[in-house]
């Protein structure tokens, strides 16, 4: 193996000239040195650098203007709805609570939209919201029935098509109908359980009104991917125990 060279000497010496200088432009006034490290063992050369000690020169530093993510604390649900549901109900919420998970969940998906390009969050991007959060019961059953974000992302693709590449999302961004009412049917089912104005509007509430609108591009991508009335009815039921799968508690 070859040996690595080391510098058997060296000197530091100030130099006051201008020569071989790392700037060139410098004053060569007495005010200026020079830095000069003798590699004559290796190289035969030597290498001076200067620092000039004038205040007259600065440094540029550019400024970059701050961006911020708004992390929502609600949904945006309409405060003065007109469902029927609603209306039979003498003192509705008009700030319904969300669980987190619910929360995280949209927060994710308007973040998918910006990596789409799209101009509105819908359906499909809460559903892959739902996914990407992935923590809620209604996302593991999605995903043990095979339905993963990869695959609803390719089915959003598919469906929608591919937004232009120099599009950039407009902040804050817009909802489709469709979503709109997604989001007000999910706070109906939840008044409409047992748990009446009690609780929290979770995960499996967003992805039943997901499926409850027939001519959204969610539930089409549902259908695509093997979700069906029945499987609708079987996550139903656990939708009042709220996101989190307390099973194991039992089997402890």
């Amino acid at each position: 193996m070859a040996s690595i060279p080391t510098f058997s000497s060296y000197s530091l010496l100030l130099k006051p000239n201008n020569t071989n200088t790392l700037f060139p432009n410098s004053n060569s006034s007495s005010s200026s040195s020079s830095c000069t490290l003798s590699l004559l063992p290796l190289f035969g050369t030597k290498l001076t650098l200067q620092r000039p000690i004038s205040s007259t020169r600065s440094i540029s530093i550019a400024n970059f203007s701050a961006t911020s993510e708004t992390v929502p604390f609600n949904l945006p649900t309409d405060p003065n709805p007109q469902s029927d549901e609603v209306q039979k109900n003498p003192n509705p919420n008009p700030k319904p609570k969300w669980s987190a998970r619910a929360i995280r969940s949209y927060a994710m998906a308007e973040n998918e939209v910006r990596v789409l390009k799209y101009p509105k969050i819908g359906t499909e991007s809460l559903l892959m919201g739902i996914l990407i959060e992935g923590t809620s019961k209604a996302a593991k059953f999605l995903r043990a029935n095979g339905i993963t974000f990869f695959k609803v992302q390719e089915q959003t693709l598919e469906l929608l098509g591919k937004s232009n590449y120099f599009f950039s999302t407009p902040r804050p961004t817009p909802l489709t109908e469709p979503l709109k009412k997604v989001l007000d049917s999910a706070v109906n089912e939840k008044l409409k359980s047992d748990l009446g104005e009690e609780g929290e509007t979770n995960v499996t509430h967003l992805l039943l009104a997901i499926w409850s609108q027939e001519e959204s591009a969610g539930r089409k991508i549902l259908a695509t991917l093997g979700f069906n009335d029945e499987k609708a009815e079987e996550i139903a039921k656990t939708a009042a125990s709220g996101d989190i799968d307390w099973s194991f508690q039992k089997e402890a």
